[in-house]
């Protein structure tokens, strides 16, 4: 029972980069799907603009669909500049993140919001299979995915 509650310290305390706002995990919602942000392998934030905003979310997708869909009224998300994070999915802690647009991307992982998609610091380079790709993906190409699957 002791050994539980210190490791929900540990998860909820986390390890988190400079400039990112901690997630209250359990407690915090997707600024997309509304959906309570609870586990740490697929969690990601965004942090821009002139006011600092931020916006955290469930899944790697719904980042996805909130820079397309909020472009015109966001235009500091398309800024190189933005500060963006994504959880490194090989840490099940939560306490290890990785700039999204350098990370690469595996396919096949059950994610909250259903993209299926888990970031890494290291998977094999895309090998292209006639249509299919072998290894892990880039930010863009997971993006492509993405947006073309919906949702």
């Amino acid at each position: 029972m002791l050994i539980g509650a210190a490791l929900g310290c540990d998860r909820e305390a986390g390890t988190w980069p400079p400039g990112m706002q901690p997630i209250k995990w359990d407690r915090d919602t997707c600024a997309r799907c509304n959906m309570v942000i609870s586990d740490p392998r697929f969690a990601a934030e965004m942090r821009g603009g002139e006011k600092n905003t931020v916006f955290k979310f469930d899944d790697i997708g719904c980042l996805v669909f909130w820079q397309r869909d909020k472009a015109a009224q966001y235009p500091w998300m398309a800024d190189p500049a933005t500060r963006m994070w994504v959880a490194d999915s090989a840490d099940m802690s939560g306490a290890s993140w990785l700039d999204p647009r350098q990370a690469r991307y595996l396919g096949g992982r059950l994610s909250p919001m259903g993209y299926n998609f888990a970031a890494v610091r290291d998977a094999p380079k895309e090998i292209p299979l006639g249509d299919a790709v072998s290894g892990g993906l880039t930010f863009e190409a997971m993006r492509a995915q993405i947006l073309a699957k919906g949702k």
